[in-house]
């Protein structure tokens, strides 16, 4: 219960709470040791981060930081609120070597402490009191309560892109694009947010439905946000085509960033954001009172990197041996759902995870599984309404330990 002098939307609980955290919260320790379970035999399918190494040039990076002490003087300067030119030009690079993004340039970039800060930021930045935001039904759980951190009276608006009783992501184009029409035409939504690959599903928008639903938002002044968080971890060839989908054509598109997945730097803060000039200088206002400016010393480290491994094709064959490990944990985690479990699940096409229909409320299912076999789950729900009977599965963490991965639904099927 919050204190009774904090603000009024954490008092009256109007601000949601993760799901992922509150289940984070009940594997805690003490709490599975209150269980009667050993927290060190405990198999979390909750975690939704990566597990591969960072790469090796990149560590010597920060390590050459240390030894310099002038440098490491100088890096503990402001940097520019929209980040480091030298950082800025390298991720221009990267993206026209590997995506062909068609003529992005400087002024198209700013780069911020997280792609989290840099979510808050923007809906600072685009939205005002009462606007409507679509998000597709299912969506990442943390968007919900970002908005909420937003101006006030922000709405949601659901845009369902999942067929629950045939189990599949987006089949069939014309109810989404028809959905999405009725949506703007009765709301007048502000913008729409979406992820691709997808989290929680790991499933790709399709190009038709991409480039239909952005033309849609821009005749109706309506701003789309792209978070490509996972992009790195895209098991389709070849790569879709909104991949490279440009701010320049699009000047509505907006484009969000993360280091936390390609090279496992989720704790070494760090995102950027690619748009409109004009939604860059606005979002470089609202950042001068937000974070002011971007760590230094990771900017410099991961520029540093990129001037060397993208020219000498170190970053690519980097990239390429760490997807392979995740496209075959997901090969894996889905064969023993339905070895072990039989239970309706989705082909990851990317990205981290799979969602599991296990036939009812999939909170309750995650809190009676957890005591009888030391398994942890994210329970449907937080990720949208479609999903209440399922659970989300995440197979990152795992992705050196495959046995592992096995061993969770040999026990949970043992117990079913």
């Amino acid at each position: 219960m919050p204190a009774p002098n904090v603000a009024r939307r954490l008092r009256e609980g109007q601000l949601k709470r993760s799901p992922i955290r509150e289940i984070m919260k009940l594997a805690d320790r003490r709490n599975i040791e209150a269980m009667g379970l050993d927290p060190d035999d405990v198999i979390s399918f909750a975690g939704g981060w990566v597990n591969h190494e960072a790469p090796d040039a990149l560590r010597r990076e920060y390590a050459a930081i240390a030894d310099d002490a002038r440098l490491f003087h100088e890096l503990g300067a402001y940097s520019p609120t929209r980040g480091l030119r030298r950082l800025r030009t390298a991720l221009l690079a990267v993206d026209a070597t590997l995506y062909r993004t068609p003529e992005l340039a400087d002024e198209h970039l700013l780069i911020g402490g997280s792609s989290t800060q840099l979510t808050h930021t923007l809906f600072t930045t685009l939205l005002d009191p009462g606007d409507r935001v679509v998000l597709f039904d299912p969506s990442y759980a943390n968007y919900g309560p970002q908005l909420d951190l937003g101006p006030d009276g922000v709405q949601i608006l659901w845009l369902p892109v999942f067929d629950g009783e045939s189990w599949s992501f987006m089949p069939d184009r014309d109810a989404v694009v028809g959905a999405f029409e009725r949506v703007i035409q009765e709301h007048a939504p502000r913008l729409l947010l979406l992820s691709s690959p997808d989290n929680p599903t790991s499933r790709l928008i399709r190009d038709d439905v991409f480039f239909d639903l952005l033309e849609i938002a821009r005749r109706a002044d309506c701003f789309v946000i792209v978070d490509f968080a996972y992009r790195a971890q895209c098991f389709v060839e070849p790569r879709p085509a909104h991949f490279s989908a440009s701010p320049v054509d699009h000047p509505n598109l907006i484009r969000l960033h993360s280091n936390s997945k390609w090279c496992r730097g989720l704790g070494r803060r760090l995102g950027w954001v690619e748009a409109a000039p004009h939604v860059i200088e606005a979002l470089e206002v609202v950042q001068q009172s937000t974070a002011l400016c971007p760590d230094s010393v990771h900017q410099h480290a991961l520029a540093a990197y990129l001037d060397e491994a993208l020219p000498n094709g170190s970053l690519e064959a980097y990239m390429a041996a760490t997807n392979a490990l995740y496209a075959t944990a997901a090969r894996h985690t889905v064969d023993c759902v339905r070895r072990y479990l039989d239970m309706p699940c989705l082909e990851p096409e990317g990205g981290l995870y799979t969602v599991v229909d296990v036939g009812r409320d999939g909170d309750a299912f995650v809190r009676e599984i957890l005591p009888k076999t030391g398994v942890i789950f994210v329970p449907g729900s937080g990720f949208g309404p479609s999903l209440r009977d399922a659970v989300r599965i995440s197979y990152g963490p795992l992705v050196h330990d495959l046995d592992r991965i096995e061993e969770g639904f040999r026990r949970v099927g043992a117990v079913l």
